[in-house]
């Protein structure tokens, strides 16, 4: 009589798996338009102001096209994640504006215009998503158009913007670093 024995490698290989999964289901996802973005008024100069009243460095705005597919993977797989949500709001006031929408707002100056308008005509926003960084005087500091690779470049960007890095390099070069460091260590 024969016995049939489980191979050790597929053991450690069925272990490591259940490791993966059980990393994953700890990883929370929560709903972005909730839970990354505020909820606005539309006055972005009172925003600034509420991030200044709560030690903010500034706001991020979301430019976004409602069909956009990688606007909408952007806030499946990166933005829905707690991390990343708890991180960009201890630092930012996200807040998310529609490149297609007639949605009045008032910028920065106190201008009311439709959320189209502040896309395209005031920041040039043709391609989606774009994320730009404002100080809270209102001023763009960084921009970033198109998705990020993975939710560790996402909150690298982040990073870039709240270290002061922007200021010094760009954020290819920093993303750079970031990688050679990870690998080196």
């Amino acid at each position: 009589m024969t016995r049939n024995r489980i191979p050790r490698s597929l053991l450690a290989l069925v272990a490591l798996l259940a490791l993966g999964a059980a990393a994953l289901a700890r990883a929370e996802t929560r709903d972005a338009m909730t839970h990354f973005f505020h909820q606005s008024f539309g006055n972005l100069k009172e925003e600034a102001e509420t991030a200044r009243a709560e030690g903010k460095l500034g706001l991020l705005v979301m430019f976004n096209d409602p069909d956009c597919p990688w606007c909408n993977k952007m806030k499946a797989t990166v933005l829905s994640q707690s991390g990343v949500q708890d991180y960009y709001r201890r630092y930012f006031r996200p807040l998310h504006i529609d490149t297609r929408g007639d949605t009045p707002l008032v910028d920065f100056s106190g201008r009311e215009m439709a959320e189209k308008d502040f896309a395209f005509r005031e920041h040039r926003v043709r391609a989606t998503p774009v994320f730009i960084f404002f100080d809270l005087e209102g001023r763009p500091v960084m921009r970033y158009t198109g998705a990020t690779a993975t939710v560790e470049e996402f909150v690298w960007l982040g990073e870039f913007v709240q270290s002061g890095e922007y200021r010094h390099k760009n954020f290819t070069v920093y993303k750079r670093e970031r990688l050679a460091a990870k690998r080196s260590s």
